[in-house]
């Protein structure tokens, strides 16, 4: 059984959706976030929480051990695609480094499970709908640093008897139903993007490319809701403890939504006259992917509860209207 959980980055968007999830199954919830892109308004009360940089082996050691975690969730991360392109150095230090360090604080503890986000891209750029034996070439800064994470943690874990889940991760998108947990930080987010948008009194959606080999010349996307994520870490956490198996998992609905189907499912929303911009591509996009997501289901008999655009598009503007009474 899984009683002491550790996540990293559980300040921020996914890791606090997780720990909401994790919490209401009555686990003892432990929290390492340097708060660098994180939140205290996201920290769930009934977590205990440090604040510490996931770099600081000795620190990370001494929770682990003081606490007697049993499983850890490594969230914590850089994950802008854009940024990464202009500061691979950061992102090298903290999703590589920052992985390694975790690693090596958990050599001789209680420590039996491990579980991973990492991302679509670190697939190959120019399939469509990529299964986990899909060819493995990311194109970014951030799929690459993602990668050699991956890679660490089979082979460490495998030398420390530890069972590992790696989630490769579609688009996350939406709002905790509870209204408590959503995305903050303004980043390179569609949902988030759209959103801030809507609330504004001239809004203006911008669409990246719309040259790209796809029905309508935008981008497709796999988008899946962030609470059903968050339930897919508490089953697949659930399942290598009791089967010992390790595994990689793709984290996505199977289904490809484009960035104009987006655009005017916000638009239907809003209720408003909304302006869509069509601007250039960015490097690093890629064209269209989503995820066979087969494995996942086999793995866990999971069925997603947010999969409708109509509800993804709902939950993340409920969440930007609630942040403006924060």
């Amino acid at each position: 059984m899984t009683n002491n959980i550790l996540v990293t980055g559980g300040a921020g968007y996914i890791g606090s959706h997780v720990v909401e999830i994790l919490v209401k199954k009555n686990k003892n919830i432990f929290i390492v976030d340097n708060l660098s892109t994180g939140y205290k308004k996201l920290i769930n009360k009934k977590a205990k929480f440090f604040k510490c940089n996931i770099l600081d082996t000795k620190k990370l050691r001494e929770i682990i051990i003081k606490n007697n975690i049993d499983s850890i969730i490594h969230l914590a991360a850089n994950l802008i695609i854009g940024e990464g392109e202009k500061q691979p150095k950061k992102y090298f230090k903290n999703n590589v480094k920052g992985t390694e360090s975790i690693l090596n604080s958990i050599k001789d503890t209680k420590v039996k499970n491990f579980l991973f986000s990492s991302t679509a891209a670190v697939y190959k750029d120019g399939m469509y709908r990529v299964t986990e034996n899909s060819p493995i070439k990311p194109k970014s800064v951030y799929g690459k640093t993602k990668l050699r994470a991956e890679n660490l943690i089979k082979s460490k874990c495998k030398k420390l008897r530890i069972n590992y889940g790696i989630l490769r991760y579609f688009n996350i998108v939406g709002a905790s139903p509870s209204g408590r947990y959503g995305l903050i930080n303004i980043s390179d987010h569609l949902f988030k993007n759209f959103s801030t948008q809507i609330i504004k009194k001239n809004p203006v959606l911008k669409i990246y490319g719309t040259n790209y080999d796809t029905k309508d010349g935008s981008c497709i996307r796999d988008f899946i809701h962030v609470s059903d994520i968050a339930e897919i870490h508490e089953k697949v956490l659930n399942k290598i403890d009791k089967s010992k198996k390790s595994t990689v998992l793709n984290c996505g609905y199977n289904q490809g939504i484009s960035v104009k189907q987006v655009a005017n499912e916000f638009k239907k929303q809003a209720h408003k006259n909304i302006k869509i911009l069509e601007v250039k591509k960015r490097a690093g996009d890629l064209g269209k992917i989503i995820a066979s997501n087969n494995r996942l289901q086999k793995f866990i008999s999971w069925k997603p509860k947010y999969k409708k655009l109509s509800l993804m598009v709902k939950s993340s503007i409920n969440w930007e209207k609630k942040l403006k009474s924060f």
